[in-house]
């Protein structure tokens, strides 16, 4: 094996940039995961049901934190101040240092609180009820910044000589994004190389949307180190560094400004001849992607989270709303149009701290994979998160798309819903897009396939691989398939759910569904699977919905053991979440192989290549050269 220099800009292929995703994935399942067994058509509620509880002895030490925090967010923040203005008053960032607020899963050796995940959680949910440019701040410097990545893989003397700095409230960030790279890292062009002494890499580069950037002392920086040669082949490397931002070299070119989050402190960071310590290499050189998938599979549970404290918020707000609001003699809610909305609204409220907490006890408790639960969990919460925020703008109508501060100048209470819904909807792309969730989960779905089948449906096989791949597959499958469809999933199985018990005998049915969808599709599409998005997404909203159904089955169960009356709303609120899903799901497995797909595919192609141009016509001509002429239309 050879080390090559750096090599010069170059494109990337497909093949390639799947090479580098596949070698930063986490290959083996060591630990049980609920959801890569649901896909694989087997429903395990043992390891979720009876829904995990959180420690005591945790609890009681986060408590004072806690109270503390929420006086706080009460007592010192004007949210709407923060918005109007576009910046965190340095009073509110100094009182979040003084609680500890920047270091709350930071170990209490190294001066942090050293609470767990589920903790950390609250305490996000707590700021996210208030506001979204805080959660910002505290969650890019907390989940993604640089405390995750140097508790899980750095060295003793790296972590006694940031984290009791990091923990005071030094604010640190995670910068992985380009301006012309989103989510193929294989494309990356920052470049670290080797000093001329060896004791050092020189940092040259830019990075973009880094939140955090404009106010960090300290970020992770993924660069691309130079390539090594394997077995004839090249690898591309790619090497995370801990890089202190008052090093010559490294400039804030341009702090970046967004539809909401106003005051959030992102930015386009430069990087020049920066002289990076070789002490500074996060884990080890060339596994900086592989890093930050692993940080992510945690880190991504900030924003179920806080798409929770955002549901919760906004249904405080629907139901006064709708309990004050008079029309036609009786109060809105009362009206069934708003009255679907706001059912619709309580049980998906209940559903995503169901799912939220589930997975935050989960990665507390340790013995899980959770990458599959985490990244459903980002996808379903920030997509239902958004559809009640918009029944929320729709449920004030008006005053609903006013602006808190207009509300508040002629009379009216300052509901800031047009703030809420602005600072949300970056949820959706966050920390990985609804689309690159999909297909994340889809690969991580089918992985089982792929290793018993992939030597048969992969491109690049040999004649020899494939025969000895068919000679696999067909054991494997002759006893699997079959048994994706027989089993007892009726009564009187589940019993002990009660009234529940018939959704969570649904799931289990679902699941050997869903299994034999996957299958299907991969014999049905075969390496062009990867293509066929629709069909995959398809796959995976099952999934997502599937998992839901049973977090909230086994979320109300247990909640009834604590409280009998909050245990019977809970039930309530459960069985009508469930009811929901399974037509979410039949109209998701309809669509499975009788779609318009193809069909839509084609036009999107033709509009494309300029086809229908001429529907472009009837707009005011722009100056920039891209946008269509009403000439050119016609």
């Amino acid at each position: 094996m050879t080390t090559t220099a750096a090599e010069p800009k170059r494109p990337v292929s497909a093949a390639e940039a799947r090479d580098v995703a596949e070698a930063a994935r986490e290959q083996e399942w060591a630990a049980p995961s609920f959801v890569r067994d649901l896909f694989l058509g087997k429903l395990r509620m043992e390891l979720i049901h009876p829904y995990p509880e959180q420690d005591a002895e945790e609890v009681a030490r986060a408590k004072p934190f806690l109270e503390k925090l929420e006086r706080f967010l009460r007592q010192q923040v004007d949210s709407d101040r923060i918005d109007r203005e576009g910046e965190i008053p340095e009073e509110v960032i100094q009182g979040l240092r003084e609680l500890g607020a920047f270091g709350i899963k930071i170990p209490r050796e190294y001066g942090g609180l050293g609470l767990s995940q589920l903790s950390y959680m609250k305490a996000i949910e707590l700021v996210s009820s208030v506001d979204g440019s805080i959660t910002a701040l505290l969650s890019a410097h907390q989940s993604i910044g640089v405390p995750g990545p140097l508790k899980m893989f750095g060295n003793e003397a790296q972590k006694k000589r940031y984290l009791p700095r990091l923990a005071k409230g030094a604010i640190s960030a995670f910068a992985l994004t380009e301006p012309g790279v989103g989510s193929d890292p294989a494309a990356m062009e920052t470049l670290a190389v080797p000093s001329e002494d060896g004791q050092a890499w020189i940092l040259n580069g830019e990075k973009l949307w880094c939140t955090n950037g404009t106010k960090a002392e300290l970020l992770v920086v993924m660069a691309r180190t130079p390539s090594k040669i394997v077995n004839g082949k090249e690898k591309r490397q790619i090497t995370a560094f801990i890089v202190e931002t008052d090093w010559p070299g490294v400039t804030v070119k341009h702090r970046c400004h967004f539809m909401g989050l106003k005051a959030i402190y992102n930015g386009v960071m430069h990087f020049a001849n920066v002289r990076v310590p070789k002490e500074n290499v996060l884990w080890g050189e060339g596994k900086g992607l592989k890093l930050a998938l692993i940080t992510l599979n945690t880190g991504r549970l900030t924003l179920p989270i806080s798409s929770v404290a955002a549901g919760k918020r906004c249904l405080e707000i629907s139901r006064q709303w709708s309990n004050e609001r008079i029309q036609w003699g009786r109060p809105i809610g009362q009206h069934d149009a708003i009255a679907q909305k706001i059912g619709a609204m309580a049980a998906n409220t209940f559903a995503m701290e169901a799912v939220a907490e589930l997975c935050g006890l989960m990665a507390e408790r340790g013995g899980y994979d959770i990458r599959l639960e985490a990244a459903i969990a980002k996808l379903y919460n920030s997509e239902a998160g958004w559809r009640i925020i918009d029944d929320t703008v729709q449920i004030r109508g008006g005053r609903g798309y006013e602006t808190a501060d207009s509300l508040r100048a002629r009379g009216e209470q300052p509901i800031p819903v047009e703030r809420i819904m602005r600072d949300f909807r970056i949820n959706l792309i966050f920390e990985g897009s609804s689309e690159i969730m999909h297909l994340f989960i889809a690969r991580e779905a089918v992985d089982k396939h792929f290793q018993v089948a992939g030597d048969v449906v992969l491109p690049g096989k040999t004649a020899g691989q494939r025969l000895a791949g068919l000679v696999r597959a067909a054991l494997f499958y002759a006893w699997w398939y079959p048994s994706r469809w027989i089993g007892w999933s009726f009564w009187p199985k589940d019993g002990a759910f009660g009234p529940l018990a018939t959704h969570v005998r649904y799931v289990e049915r679902a699941a050997r569904r869903l299994a034999r969808g996957v299958f299907h599709s991969m014999m049905r599409f075969g390496p062009k699977l990867e293509y066929r998005q629709a069909v995959l997404f398809r796959l995976v909203d099952v999934g997502a919905e599937l998992f839901a159904m049973a977090a909230t089955c086994a979320r109300a169960l247990w909640l009834l053991g604590q409280d009998a009356e909050a245990g019977r709303h809970a039930i309530e609120l459960a069985d009508l979440f469930c009811r929901q899903a399974r037509g979410r799901v039949q109209a998701k497995f309809g669509g499975l192989w009788r779609n318009e797909d193809t069909h839509t595919y084609r036009v999107a192609q033709q509009v494309l290549k300029g086809d229908h141009r001429w529907l472009e016509s009837g707009m005011v001509t722009q100056s920039d050269s891209r946008t269509v002429t009403l000439l050119d239309a016609r």
